[in-house]
């Protein structure tokens, strides 16, 4: 029960046994190269093999995977999901179909040779031998897709996977090609960039000025690279706006740097739609980090970069912030309804004997609440500065109000009714603490006591 069709299935899959999950992957391969619709295939072989990679951990060390040791320069880059990647990332379920085309048609030799290697290099005293044999078989890995796509052969290239892979297939064998440049990048960089100002941007631009980074195919990357050591990852536009010297959007998008900026915006897109998809679901325990992301990413674009309103990047900004705005608007319009089901004045004629308020749906009302609260702290820059204050102002009102008017009811209240009477202030204390701290709240819930506690004495005093 609660389960989303998703979880069923990734329940179902899970239960399946290793041949049948084995079977299953190769159909929904096969169906990839066959050209068919390959939307649920590309799910269900994702789902499959986070199962088969997760059972193959707990049955040997990763390090002896010697797809997982081949493809270890893709990490950083590697993504999950359905949403469209960006310039710099490699769809995780790509790899495997490369994997098994390697070993099948693009390289198998190489490919039994590095397997050999690999089995008879398992002893720890036998790292560097198993570290050369890695080093071979991805430059005879990278020297086979290159082949194969400069080759041009649709048929040949069917036999890799379906238009997703294909088009991984290039990344993957450029960064494979690259590896000792990402490398000798990686060592340069430190792990966390505190601040990222002129000194550091000066740094990274000079550790970016190789030869092998800097090609439409691998900058991307080596940015990427950067981009996650960044406190603030928007700031990736910093790199392309020294080498333009200019803020002007034109002069940055003539550089090849441009793509820094393609990047910073396609991410805060990402964000908006995680954003989205926890707020229809619920979920508010993360939208207060993605709100100071998504806030800070758009003031950075905004003042650090002077784009014009009509041009692709200024038109992207404009409906990722029309985007945030829409998913919270909507949600933040609908906090005060739910307010005042809950503590709305009933008539007693109106109430059944013992009935009290859903305690559930107290706390997902008062976890909206909080979450217009954090909105105020965003609101001028994603534009729901005016729906935020006004339902903020007016969620204050009438909960004061309203818990002046529970708290009095519980006096002179009738015993039949006095159970929701009492859970429908406890409610209201609740949505107190959260928009007028516990003080104000421990106060009410005195009061509260104090009337609860002078009702009955007054009941047995007559």
């Amino acid at each position: 029960m609660g389960q989303t069709p998703n979880e069923r299935l990734r329940d179902y899959l899970a239960q399946l046994p290793p041949q049948s999950q084995a079977l299953l992957m190769r159909e929904f391969e096969r169906a990839i190269e066959r050209g068919e619709d390959a939307t649920v295939a590309t799910f269900v072989l994702e789902e499959l093999r986070k199962i088969v990679r997760s059972a193959d951990e707990e049955t040997q060390p990763r390090t002896d995977d010697p797809a997982r040791l081949l493809f270890r320069p893709l990490e950083p880059f590697l993504i999950d999901g359905n949403f469209p990647r960006r310039s710099g990332q490699i769809r995780r379920a790509a790899l495997q179909p490369i994997w098994q085309w390697l070993i099948r048609d693009g390289a198998p030799d190489p490919a039994s040779n590095f397997v050999a290697a690999l089995s008879a290099a398992r002893d720890a005293e036998k790292s560097a031998a198993v570290e050369a044999a890695v080093r071979t078989f991805q430059r005879a890995a990278a020297d086979a897709i290159g082949q194969l796509l400069a080759g041009g052969d649709r048929r040949l290239l069917a036999r890799v996977g379906g238009p997703d892979v294909l088009e991984d297939l290039q990344p993957v064998g450029a960064v494979l090609q690259a590896r000792e440049a990402m490398e000798t990048l990686t060592g340069k960089l430190p792990p966390h960039f505190r601040a990222f100002a002129e000194a550091q941007v000066g740094a990274v631009v000079a550790a970016l000025n190789v030869p092998a980074l800097q090609t439409p195919q691998l900058l991307p990357f080596a940015l990427s690279l950067v981009m996650e050591r960044l406190s603030a990852p928007w700031q990736i536009i910093r790199l392309a706006i020294k080498i333009a010297a200019s803020d002007d959007e034109i002069r940055v998008a003539a550089t090849p740097y441009g793509v820094a900026v393609s990047i910073a915006l396609h991410d805060l897109s990402y964000l908006a739609a995680v954003l989205r998809t926890d707020i229809r679901r619920g979920q508010f325990d993360n939208v207060g980090e993605h709100l100071k992301l998504l806030h800070d990413g758009v003031r950075g674009l905004r003042t650090e970069l002077d784009l014009r309103n009509d041009s692709a990047w200024g038109k992207q900004l404009t409906s990722i912030r029309a985007e945030i705005s829409n998913a919270l608007q909507s949600e933040i319009d609908s906090v005060p309804g739910r307010v005042r089901r809950i503590l709305r004045q009933r008539p007693d004629k109106d109430i059944s004997i013992g009935s009290k308020v859903d305690s559930s749906e107290v706390e997902e009302t008062a976890a909206l609440i909080d979450f217009v609260a954090v909105c105020r702290n965003y609101a001028s820059e994603l534009a729901i500065n005016e729906v935020t204050l006004r339902t903020y102002s007016d969620l204050q009102q009438y909960v004061e109000k309203s818990t002046e008017a529970l708290v009095q009811s519980l006096r002179n209240g009738d015993s039949k009714t006095r159970a929701f009477r009492q859970s429908q202030a406890q409610a209201a204390i609740r949505f107190c603490d959260v928009l007028f701290g516990h003080d104000y709240a421990s106060l009410m819930s005195r009061a509260a006591e104090h009337a609860v506690t002078g009702e009955r004495s007054a009941s047995r005093a007559g």
